[in-house]
């Protein structure tokens, strides 16, 4: 009876030392973790700042030599592509796809705590995985921080099969979410992005995406998530970012999704605002890790180098008001009662990123007969970019100019023979 109860004491304290020890590795491993993407990002810091000095320039702007087969700088506030490479052209894109996946969860599910279920399918999917098993309960909105935070190819099939009742049926609420926001060249065959022929985006439709995407609180919340403790049965457990950039907490970063596989390569989508500038940068088809975070790195330090925000509505209104002073009483109005007052149509684009000169050109009618009602248009104002049309905007009457009538003539008679 004593060598039973020493070999289960035995049995036990090896079992909490074995506890002990993973707990201690999984800390200082969290650590590691942080300290490793801070390391790779001073390490990459360090190559630009030789390259610099290998190749000196007197021109800061320099377009960078970059790695990635395919990426673009795209800004915020104009919805518009200011620089890249091959960023129309139709590529696969790996885990980005979650950007999607998740955003069809979050406006399809009514309540995010609604737990799921884990069916083999989904514990049996390959690739990056949270490892969740059958059977496990997991909330919605932890299996959402598993799949963007994790990339987990495993949650992204139980989300699909819960909001969608199939692969194929939540693949249908991709592509219509697809259709729906003008992305012409993006198809999606699965949630995860394993690859599949017939499954693919461009760099800019994956940047006008991912804009739409950090619109919705939810999701912008969890893509700059940098640590999470989610519930597996009840269970806690801390899983981190694949986000390497945002580990390192470059300035400015606040997310949004890593991606890889062989015919991809290695992907990131990363949103930076630094001042007044807010951008979106999609690098595709990166040789490594080190790769997709350096060529990131370098798109953002190029496009706060070299463009600068212009308020395009405050530009627009100060030279409308400037020829409106000089050129509305130059339109002669024939049989007008009144003069014309002048005014514009909304401007849609507030600001722009650019490093062009921003021209405006306004031309209107010069002759018009009366009655004019209000809001006629009778002119253009066309804003450019350099030489490049960015928007056109209505000159319109601001009020109705009536026609004379037979006693206005007569109080025009009796002014010129007084």
């Amino acid at each position: 009876m004593r060598k039973f109860l020493n070999k289960q004491l035995k049995i036990l304290l090896t079992i909490i030392i074995i506890i002990s020890l993973i707990s201690t590795y999984s800390l200082a491993n969290t650590q590691d973790d942080e300290d490793d993407e801070k390391i790779l990002y001073q390490n990459i810091l360090t190559e630009l700042e030789n390259e610099k000095n290998v190749t000196p320039t007197s021109n800061n702007t320099q377009k960078p030599t970059l790695n990635s087969r395919r990426y673009v700088i795209f800004d915020r506030n104009s919805k518009t592509a200011i620089y890249g490479k091959d960023e129309n052209k139709q590529t696969a894109m790996a885990s980005t796809t979650k950007i999607m996946t998740a955003m069809i969860v979050i406006e399809n599910c009514k309540d995010l705590n609604e737990v799921v279920t884990i069916d083999a399918k989904a514990a049996r999917t390959g690739g990056s995985t949270l490892g969740i098993s059958v059977g496990d309960k997991i909330s919605v909105n932890d299996l959402l921080y598993g799949l963007m935070l994790r990339s987990g190819n495993d949650t992204a099939v139980a989300l699909a099969e819960y909001i969608g009742g199939s692969i194929e049926g939540f693949a249908k609420l991709m592509n219509e979410k697809a259709v729906s926001l003008g992305l012409e060249n993006t198809k999606f065959v699965t949630p995860h992005g394993l690859d599949n022929p017939n499954h693919y985006t461009t760099a800019f439709e994956l940047a006008k995406l991912t804009d739409y995407a950090l619109g919705n609180k939810t999701f912008a919340n969890i893509v700059k998530t940098q640590y999470k403790t989610i519930s597996i049965n009840g269970n806690s457990r801390e899983i981190k970012n694949t986000n390497e950039l945002l580990l390192a907490n470059v300035e400015g970063v606040y997310g949004v999704k890593t991606g890889f596989t062989n015919n991809a390569g290695r992907c990131l989508v990363t949103a930076v605002k630094r001042s007044d500038m807010d951008l979106i940068i999609v690098v595709l088809g990166a040789d490594t890790r080190k790769d997709r975070a350096k060529d990131s790195i370098k798109l953002i330090d190029y496009a706060y180098k070299t463009y600068r925000t212009e308020n395009i509505e405050e530009i627009a209104k100060r030279e409308f008001t400037s020829w409106n002073e000089v050129n509305k009483n130059r339109i002669y109005i024939n049989k007008g009662r009144n003069g014309i007052e002048l005014e514009t149509s909304e401007i849609k684009i507030k600001k722009i990123i650019t490093d062009k000169t921003i021209n405006i050109e306004i031309n209107t009618l010069n002759y018009l007969e009366a009655p004019v009602e209000k809001g006629r248009k009778i002119g253009t104002m066309v804003i450019k970019n350099g030489e490049e049309i960015i928007e056109e905007i209505d000159i319109v009457t601001a009020k109705t100019v009536e026609r004379r009538g037979i006693i206005d003539y007569f109080y025009i008679f009796a002014k010129l023979t007084r």
